[in-house]
């Protein structure tokens, strides 16, 4: 199941449509309530249960360790947040596709938990299939549904989901009496810029509160954290069936 348990000439003769797994969380502050190792925990998790999941149902899929240092210079400003430049983190998702080019597996996929790594790992995805061949994916452990309807599309960091997810995997790390709602609004009344619209902007986490959420966190569950995440562990399961049989043509 794991990668990095087996033998050099164990790897070296992996199946070319094996689905080699790369979590990639992050190190940032998640505010008052949640812990800096929020996203890595959550790509940990998920990733450690969908790729036995997948294999029980016949899936070729091996899981390698976590990154845990990412792309957070949107929470910089904050003590705690650890992030990696962008031509640092690229470079770093390269190295590892060159170095996974070495076995004869052909598939990889980045299993991403933390948003802003989301639009690098894209341009990750495109020079890893280009420069080594590799069929590459990037996929985010979320489900439908899982953002409360009070937070109107804005809980997107450190809210309601996430919150509750925490709950579910390590509640001793969740200071819900710190929990609050921290939900821009105003946001709504733009038509054609924010998140999820059309027009996307430049942002720092800082830039709506002092505490640099955005979601309503004070209506987290561990109860809806669990039917969170075992329903991101089906559809990654499912995924990485899709991703092993995948082809464009």
């Amino acid at each position: 199941m794991n990668f990095v348990d087996r033998t050099a000439p164990e790897l070296a003769a992996l199946d070319p449509d094996a689905v080699i797994v790369l979590p990639l969380g992050s190190i940032e502050q998640h505010g008052p309530h949640l812990p800096v190792s929020t996203d890595l925990t959550v790509a940990s998790a998920v990733a450690s249960a969908a790729v036995p999941l997948a294999r029980s149902r016949g899936v070729d899929a091996l899981l390698l360790p976590a990154l845990s240092y990412t792309k957070s210079d949107e929470h910089a400003w904050s003590p705690g947040t650890i992030w990696l430049s962008w031509d640092t983190l690229m470079r770093t998702l390269v190295d590892i596709g060159r170095s996974i080019a070495t076995t004869p597996a052909r598939r990889l996929l980045l299993l991403n938990a933390h948003g802003g790594n989301s639009a690098l790992g894209q341009v990750a995805c495109r020079e890893l299939r280009r420069e080594f061949g590799l069929r590459t994916f990037l996929a985010h452990p979320s489900a439908p549904g899982s953002s409360s309807a009070s937070e109107q599309g804005l809980g997107i960091h450190g809210g309601h989901s996430e919150t509750s997810v925490m709950l579910h995997l390590r509640p001793d790390l969740v200071h819900l009496e710190h929990a609050g709602r921290w939900v821009p609004e105003h946001l709504a009344g733009y038509e054609h810029i924010g998140f999820g619209k059309p027009v996307s902007f430049g942002w720092l986490s800082s830039d709506f509160n002092a505490d640099g959420v955005l979601g309503d966190a004070s209506t987290a569950t561990a109860e809806y954290g669990r039917e969170v995440f075992e329903r991101a562990v089906d559809t990654m399961a499912s995924v990485l069936g899709e991703a092993q049989r995948f082809s464009p043509r």
